[in-house]
């Protein structure tokens, strides 16, 4: 399995968790050579106050976790 194939498996387990607040979490891209994942919050954590918290401690932290060659997230502005 490829790292991008396991961030967005990574992202469907996360997705849950999104949805209960309103919000979701859509995979833009992965740049294996820079680590950086590109991703776009949608719904409720498009506009959320905490929405750097979500990327960095909640969704980078658990892609981490399981791809160690994942070095930042960054969200895609609507």
């Amino acid at each position: 399995m490829t790292d991008e194939e396991k961030i967005k498996e990574i992202l469907e387990e996360l997705r849950p968790f999104l949805n209960m607040d309103g919000g979701d979490v859509e995979f833009i891209k992965y740049d294996e050579k820079e680590g950086t994942l590109y991703v776009k919050l949608t719904g409720a954590c498009a506009k959320c106050m905490i929405q750097d918290d979500t990327l960095s401690n909640g969704l980078l932290g658990a892609v981490k976790e399981k791809v160690p060659n994942v070095k930042s997230i960054i969200n895609v502005p609507l």
